[in-house]
């Protein structure tokens, strides 16, 4: 995705500034677990999560032993327009342990890393940790099997971090692996009752879904890959894809409500006017919620919209 980076040299140094001045050894022990809204223990462990669903995870497996911030935290925030801050760089240059999803997705925290190295912290890049990924795809968090394991790898992090927590760490894992288990039960439903069913998307966030969930998608590669990335789809794959909602031979049209282009707002119109069933999904959470009911709740839209195309059956 194309994440705009705007924390010029001089705001690095700013926050390194404020950094030693206002976050020195000494300074506030309360902290907030700010995922979950509780209070942490003094002496917490800093984690910034580039990407709120990644801070629900370390949320979930730190409980109050973690203070975690998530840089890009509302379905309101378009990450291709992101424009990091002072604030932002300072919290990364005081975190034991950053996350970012990687594979080009969020370079932006790269050189945040870079204008405040720290040989202790520890850097977790989700799509080198995820088992499965699509090629020029770095959705990775939408398959539940990449955030099993990149909840895996966090883990790790804290026990390496506070070796002597490592028993409720291990706990919290293994209750949040369970707590998975709905969503993967809400995959296989879908895959039992519409197993190659043709849809269509506007981007190809939603392709770890999808291909686990059977549907068969019509959306022409190079278009959902342009949007994607922020750039125009070539016309003759805006064509098909034009096309293909004409003639309904898609049952419904899944889209990305943070991503609004001319094309996606033209194609969603004309798939209203086609009666054809329209689901929207985000890049990043809803506040309030955790990584699992935000996916359950995408996965059960996508169903709905399917029984609707249906009928109701």
């Amino acid at each position: 995705m194309k994440i705009v980076w705007k924390l010029a040299a001089i705001g690095a140094a700013a926050a390194v500034i404020i950094y030693f001045i206002v976050f020195r050894p000494g300074g506030p022990a309360r902290l907030r677990n700010e995922e979950q809204g509780a209070p942490a223990g003094p002496g917490a462990i800093r984690v910034v999560a580039a990407e709120d669903f990644y801070g629900s995870v370390a949320s979930q497996l730190g409980g109050n032993l973690v203070a975690v911030k998530s840089i890009i935290s509302s379905p309101n925030i378009d990450p291709h327009e992101y424009e990091s801050s002072v604030k932002d760089g300072i919290a990364v240059a005081r975190a034991a342990i950053v996350i970012k999803n990687g594979l080009q997705y969020d370079t932006w925290l790269d050189k945040m890393l870079s204008a405040s190295p720290s040989p202790g912290r520890i850097v977790i890049t989700a799509g080198d940790s995820a088992p499965r990924r699509l090629s020029g795809n770095p959705h990775v968090w939408y398959g539940v099997d990449n955030m099993e394991a990149v909840a895996k790898a966090v883990d790790n992090a804290l026990i390496k971090v506070r070796p002597s927590e490592a028993p409720f760490f291990k706990s919290n894992l293994a209750r949040f692996q369970a707590s998975l288990a709905p969503l993967l039960a809400k995959i296989n439903e879908i895959r039992q009752k519409y197993h190659g069913t043709p849809v269509g998307l506007t981007e190809t966030i939603c392709l770890y879904l999808t291909g686990p969930m059977g549907l068969r998608v019509l959306t022409p590669f190079d278009f959902q890959k342009a949007i994607a990335e922020g750039n125009d789809p070539p016309a003759a794959s805006v064509a098909v894809a034009n096309t293909q909602v004409d003639r309904k031979e898609i049952k419904i049209l899944i889209y990305n409500r943070q991503t609004v282009t001319p094309v996606t707002t033209a194609l969603l119109g004309q798939a209203r006017a086609r009666g054809i069933p329209l689901v929207p999904v985000s890049e990043t959470m809803p506040p309030g919620g955790t990584y699992q009911s935000w996916m359950l709740a995408q996965m059960s839209a996508i169903g709905n919209g399917l029984s609707a195309a249906r009928g109701g059956r």
